[in-house]
């Protein structure tokens, strides 16, 4: 059984097909992953990887303005993140390509459902470890199954607000998480003029995880792009 934590990866489908886009979030929905993101062309993949974070991409090679393999590079610069592809090129030396540019597994279309879901599990469970419910920082522990700090012996309860901020924080690990990206993960898709808000809770999350929360350690500001969580 697939856990909750790998579902919630967060997956950047990029294909110039509407129809199979739509095709294959299905199945990954259906399957129970949460976080899809879709692109149909080079130029927009790299605009939704910029702003969604991804932590798998899943790549059609033939695309209207370049190809699947520029396209990898270009998101790897960004992010070392586990890449499937998807495509109806198969030809031997389109695998070889892609493999030897460092992808994690190459589908030929058209493929079996099951196959898909199998081979996206076996990525997400290679590539990320089991989540730990207990996230160890260094004043305190965060319980994310029941969304409270542990803070010399206290149990503090998280907002809602609060659990999607560092539930965000926590997916990126020792990673700058932007601003935008940030408020997206507590507001939604159209998370802009939340800035005001996204401090005004981060000043709250210091509170409670913190020692001393004008001098923070674990959840710490990176000028002009955003914060960082350090994990213990």
């Amino acid at each position: 059984m697939i856990s909750d934590y790998i579902k919630k990866k967060q997956i950047l489908l990029v294909d110039d097909e509407p129809e199979l886009l739509d095709m294959v979030v299905s199945i990954l929905r259906e399957d129970g992953y949460e976080n899809i993101r879709t692109a149909g062309t080079v130029e927009e993949a790299l605009k939704e990887a910029e702003k969604s974070e991804p932590e798998l991409a899943i790549l059609d090679v033939m695309l209207p303005d370049g190809d699947g393999f520029g396209l990898m590079e270009k998101l790897r610069e960004k992010g070392d993140y586990p890449v499937l592809f998807l495509t109806a090129r198969g030809e031997d030396e389109d695998k070889f390509r892609g493999f030897g540019l460092g992808a994690d597994d190459y589908i030929v279309k058209p493929f079996l459902p099951k196959e898909l879901l199998f081979r996206v599990a076996a990525i997400l469970r290679r590539s990320y470890k089991e989540e730990d419910p207990l996230v160890k920082l260094s004043g305190c522990k965060i319980d994310l199954e029941r969304a409270e700090v542990i803070k010399e012996g206290e149990r503090i309860p998280l907002t809602a607000k609060e659990y999607e901020l560092l539930s965000a924080l926590y997916r990126n690990a020792g990673r700058i998480v932007t601003i935008d990206a940030l408020c997206e993960a507590a507001w939604g898709d159209n998370p802009y003029g939340y800035e005001n808000s996204l401090m005004a809770h981060i000043r709250r999350i210091r509170e409670k995880i913190e020692t001393n929360p004008s001098k923070p350690v674990s959840l710490v500001t990176v000028k002009g792009l955003g914060y960082k969580l350090i994990i213990a």
